[in-house]
Order: structure tokens, then sequence, then C-alpha cells
């Protein structure tokens, strides 16, 4: 395998890399957000990913609902309207989404659903197994994926549960492991278990969710251990425009909150490091995405 040189690093030489994790929000009067959320996120345009994407030689964009608005989709199917082909989502659905309303979005572009349980502090494996199965067993007729943004003690106790499931399943952010804690850490056997069967994609995105380091740099150990794993299971994503406030905040869903200034060309190289091959950088950044999100 030959290593990626400085002129390819981005965009690689590649045509169709996908950010396979992006959100969008547009102006609140266009489309305002949950009474129940968390946090309230500044304004984030597509007009402003659109201009990221164009610098880094993005061409695919896959866009996560985010949960400043609950389960309405409205803005999800907007954006997917807007962008065109070269775009799929992932739904947050709950139990009174309808058929029709699923098969709608699947024919916009929505390849998935996802179930955010780590922001919601919601860490109990048995919660977690129940909205798992009634996901699964709602968007059956979809071939969807289940996008779970939980940690590692969940992902161990869910194992058995996740390889018997009849889907894919897609963990955001590295599986919300600890760099700090090291290879050893609870948990991220299981991970690598799954991934190792194929059964579950990760999403290395957003470092700064896992790593108190300024410039990430104890996160690489993990990266490569998931990449040798299964580099066929493996995706990258900006996590645009990276809300993640800083540690001992207290979100308060009435104050508006800043983003971080994250730097995504260093985002997209530190990707090409942890590959360490041109033909794995395209395989998690081109054919990955490609395979999951049915570009």
């Amino acid at each position: 395998m030959t290593e990626p040189t400085a002129d390819q690093i981005p965009p690689f030489g590649l045509r169709g890399i996908c950010d396979c994790h992006a959100h969008v929000y547009q102006p609140a009067s266009q489309f305002p957000f949950w009474p129940g959320r968390h946090y309230t996120p500044a304004d984030a345009p597509i007009e402003q990913l659109f201009a990221i994407h164009r610098a880094l030689g993005v061409e695919r964009t896959v866009i996560v609902h985010p949960s400043p608005y609950g389960t309405d989709n409205a803005s999800l199917l907007w954006l997917l309207k807007t962008i065109g082909a070269n775009a799929r989502g992932v739904a947050v659905i709950d139990e009174h989404t309808t058929h029709d309303a699923l098969t709608a979005m699947h024919r916009a572009g929505v390849r998935g659903t996802r179930l955010n349980l780590e922001t919601r502090g919601q860490r109990d494996p048995d919660f977690a197994r129940e909205q798992i199965l009634r996901t699964v067993d709602q968007t059956a007729h979809l071939n969807w994926h289940v996008q779970l943004f939980v940690n590692l003690s969940v992902i161990a106790a869910l194992h058995d549960t996740i390889m018997a499931l009849p889907c894919t399943v897609v963990f955001d952010h590295f599986g919300r492991l600890n760099a700090a804690a090291g290879l050893q850490q609870p948990g991220l056997d299981a991970l690598i278990s799954l991934v190792r069967a194929g059964k579950t994609y990760v999403k290395l995105s957003a470092p700064y969710r896992v790593s108190d380091l300024p410039d990430y740099a104890d996160v690489a150990p993990f990266a490569h251990a998931l990449i040798g794993a299964n580099p066929d299971r493996m995706l990258w994503g900006s996590d645009w425009p990276n809300s993640f406030p800083p540690a001992g905040t207290v979100r308060k869903p009435e104050v508006p909150e800043p983003f971080r200034p994250e730097n995504n060309l260093a985002a997209i190289r530190r990707l090409a490091g942890w590959a360490q091959s041109a033909e794995i950088a395209r395989k998690i950044l081109v054919d990955n995405p490609a395979r999951l999100y049915d570009f």
C-alpha cells in the first residue's frame, strides 16, 4: 500500500469524498426548535457548510438530524431537497412516526435513524435495548441502519443484542471512548469485536468528544486499532458545526451556544494520518460511505 503524498492531503486526489456527520441549523424562524431541547445552537446555515466542503474537496454529505429539533424532521427533508443527489440523511423518530412518514423520508434520501442517548445522559442499557429493538422493528421495511450515540459501557452491555440485530449499526464519535483511559479500558474490546465482525461501522469523528488534548494525539492509537480491526467499517465525519461546550458548562436552552473553533483542514489531514495509506483513506472517505448510504 502506498502512502498519500503531501499534494494529495486533501483531497487525496479522490472523487466522491463524503462527510458522514454534519448538522445544519437554519434560522429558527425557518425551522423552530423543539421546546424540550437540551441546548440551543447558534445559526449554522447550509451556505457555510457548502463553502467548507468546497474547500475540503468533499462532494457528498450525510446530514444527521440534530437533537434540538426533536423528532420534527422538516429541516432534514428541506436540506436533502436543497442539496440534492449528493446528500443522504439520518432521521430521528419515535414510536409515533408513521409508516407513511418513514416511506416519504426514504424517498427523500434518509437511510438511517439515530438514537442520541449520550446527549440526554441516558446510559441505562435496558432502556437503550428497548429503544433499539423498537426502532429496528419500526424501520425494517426500509432496510435502514441504526446510528447510536452511546458510550462504551452501553456498547459492552448490548454486544450480543447488536450482533443479533437484522440491520447494521453505526456508532458515533469513536463509540464515545475515553482516550485518556488507554487501550485496555472496559468496553473497548466489545466495540472492536463488533467492528471486526462487520456488524457495525464507527465514525472517526469529533475527537474533541473523547480527548482533552489540544491536538487529540491520544486518539491516534484508538483510530489505528479500529481501522486495523476492519477498515471496511470506518467512516469520517466533520461533526460540523461542532456543537460541544467546554467541560463544566451548564447548558441553558434559553441561551444560544457558540460552536467550537475546529480546523476542518486539520481534521481531514488527521484522518489521512490515521489511515496510513491512500487505499485505506479511499475506503474511509469514499467507498464505505457509498456502500452504507446508498450513493
